[in-house]
Formats: C-alpha cells, structure tokens, sequence
C-alpha cells in the first residue's frame, strides 16, 4: 500500500510509502483523496499528521509513469490531483506537515496545504516545483494553491524556473513554519497537531482563513475545471 495510517497519542499520521522518492500514482493519489475525506466526515479529534517514509517527503507524480500514460489516464490523474487536495483543505481538524525530506511538485503543495509545516533540517533537503523540468503536471487546483499561500510572483518564479529552496530559505520566505532534526520531527508534528486541535475554536477559525481558498479548488474538483487539461494530453 502507498499510504499507511497509524494513530500515535491520538493524532492520526498519515505516511506515504511508495519508494523510491514517495512519487505519486493515480492509486497513490485516490487514496489520499479517501484519507482525506475520511478526515472530514469523521475527524480525528487531536488532528492530522502528513509524512513520508526514508529521506524524502514526497517527489511529486512520477514523470516517466505520467509519460507513459494515455490521454485518458493523465486526464484522470490530473483532475483526481485537484479532487485530493480540495478534500485537504476542507479538513476541519489541524493538519501538519511532517516535511522529513524532499518535496517537489504535488508533494510541494501537499505540505502548502498543511496548516503547519515542519521542516526536516537535513542539508540536503529541497522544496519547490519543478515541473517544468520534468514533465510532471500542474493541475488547476494545485496552482489555486501556490498563488494563495507563496503570492503570485513568488508562484510564478518557482514554477517558471524550476527553482528549488533549501531549508534557511523556506523558513526566510515564511513557506515553513519551523525545522528540527530528523529524528524528532515526526513526535514534534505530533505534538503539534495535538496542541493546535486543543484550541476550541480552531475549527471556526480555519474555515475563515483557508475556507474561501477550499471552496475555490473544491469548486474545480466538482465542475472539472481545468483550463489546460488538454494540454496534458
């Protein structure tokens, strides 16, 4: 299985498991998109923790699997992309990104969809999209994404360049909340989520701050809109 979920002190984690690199398939994507709507329809009361396994966080879709599909499979991968981070942000619960290494493309804005970032302090770490470079998609909703939470000009700088950041930068652009080391990131996410869920009125907070940014990409989810679907094909 390409995701794994385990409760630790009653926060829910979620561990993406798809070696090398945790690179997304369309399984892989599905059933984040169950998790996540799971999480809405019955959410784990002390939150949602978002992680990967080994020395990368998550690599994004897999640019040779996405190339070796039909125009059918990649339209179906790209609009499933949109539907799972649309049920990521509609997540009434906190949910943190366990960032243990690498994100790039979808992986990328899977921790911008976080409500907290946790960054490994690993050197050799990097963040950013670079789908440019390797031919993985940018689905509508992810873009709605990146233009809410980097700005469009910093979006558009990433994306237009394939530039990736290391940590410092992260954390000095405020992409990242905080970074530790690797060995006691996962328990600090933890306790994280645990002590954010603990506010009683962070449900009511997180619908006004990120509510009209979850409507606007569920709203892509629902009516498929995707001005350059085709463009995948």
């Amino acid at each position: 299985m390409s995701v794994t979920t385990a409760y630790q002190d009653g926060v829910l984690v979620l561990t993406l498991l798809r070696p090398p690199g945790n690179a997304l398939d369309l399984d892989a994507v599905l059933l984040l998109e169950r998790y996540f709507d799971l999480a809405i329809h019955s959410p784990p009361e002390r939150g949602m923790v978002i992680t990967g396994i080994g020395e990368t966080f998550c690599a994004g879709v897999d640019p040779a699997l996405f190339a070796s599909h039909g125009r059918d499979l990649r339209g179906e991968l790209v609009r499933a992309i949109t539907r799972m981070t649309a049920r990521l942000l509609a997540i009434p619960v906190p949910v943190v990104a366990a960032i243990n290494g690498t994100a790039t493309g979808t992986g990328f804005v899977l921790a911008l969809g976080s409500d907290y970032r946790l960054l490994t302090d690993a050197p050799g770490a990097r963040f950013g999209m670079n789908g440019a470079l390797t031919g993985e998609p940018l689905a509508a909703g992810l873009l709605d994404i990146l233009k809410a939470e980097l700005g469009p000009g910093l979006a558009r700088r990433l994306t237009l360049t394939s530039t990736l950041l290391d940590a410092n930068t992260m954390l000095d652009l405020r992409i990242a909340d905080e970074a530790c080391p690797s060995d006691v990131l996962l328990s600090r996410a933890v306790d994280k989520a645990a002590v954010m869920a603990e506010q009683p009125g962070f449900r009511t907070v997180k619908r006004q701050v990120r509510g009209d940014l979850a409507c606007s990409v569920q709203d892509r989810a629902d009516n498929g809109n995707d001005p350059f679907l085709l463009a995948f094909g």
